[in-house]
């Protein structure tokens, strides 16, 4: 299994509020982990609450030693990070309504294990690239209701208004996929500062024409901040991961 993990502040902001975990091998009972994180918050408290979950999520699959499926693990870390957080920033003023969106994967036996909060993102990409995850979003709720023209300016202008994260409330609602894999895809996970700067067909284009698995997800953050870099951009890249 390869795997490369990029992030980069982009050409706006002023720091960056993304976090991002990369492990190949095992963490827990789980076979490898790939989380990316996207902090929300006033001052410092979005880089802070995106660091806080990995650090929570990644400590609980380790202290975790039940006979648990894979998502039923990664279920359970979300679970207890979501609460620690949320009583943290009721706590601390400074922390006050932080919180963030999370992707996380984990790939065994060429099944995909995912689990989403908020509009970070993972894609498969093979022969096409297919969006795993739901974007949790005040926009794509609208499109499912009819109500809104992905694209359109309303949709443009509100793109950035997110339904869900992590830390928000005592409870989080979290999406859990299952896919099954060929074997010869590339899995990416990424921040909003990507999927909002390019459309999915140069993303897919990006991945297959690169050189290497490094080089593409270098050339993903390039070109995240030459379409304008409004965002922090964060990258995980997977790949020939059916290989010993």
């Amino acid at each position: 299994m390869k795997a490369i993990a990029l992030t980069d502040k982009g050409l706006v902001r002023p720091n960056n509020e993304d976090t991002i975990y990369c492990s190949t091998t095992a963490v827990g009972k789980l076979p490898n982990l790939f989380v990316v994180a996207d902090g929300m918050g006033g001052a410092n408290a979005g880089e802070y609450a995106s660091a806080f979950l990995i650090k929570k999520m990644t400590d609980n699959v380790r202290m975790n030693k039940k006979k648990s499926g894979h998502l039923e693990i990664m279920r359970e870390a979300i679970d207890m990070a979501n609460r620690d957080l949320y009583n943290d920033s009721c706590k601390n003023e400074a922390h006050r309504g932080c919180g963030t969106t999370m992707v996380a994967a984990v790939i065994e036996d060429r099944t995909l294990y995912v689990s989403n909060v908020g509009d970070s993102r993972l894609y498969v990409i093979g022969d096409k690239i297919s969006q795993i995850t739901r974007d949790h979003s005040y926009v794509e709720e609208m499109v499912t209701q009819g109500r809104m023209v992905r694209g359109s300016e309303d949709y443009v202008s509100k793109k950035n208004i997110i339904t869900r994260a992590v830390g928000i409330s005592p409870k989080v609602l979290t999406d859990f996929f299952e896919q099954e894999l060929n074997g010869d895809e590339t899995i990416l996970l990424c921040t909003d500062g990507l999927s909002d700067m390019m459309d999915d067909a140069t993303i897919f284009d990006i991945v297959k024409n690169s050189a290497s698995t490094e080089d593409a997800a270098q050339k993903l953050i390039e070109a995240a901040n030459a379409h304008g870099g409004d965002d922090n951009v964060s990258v995980i890249l997977i790949s020939d991961f059916d290989k010993e």
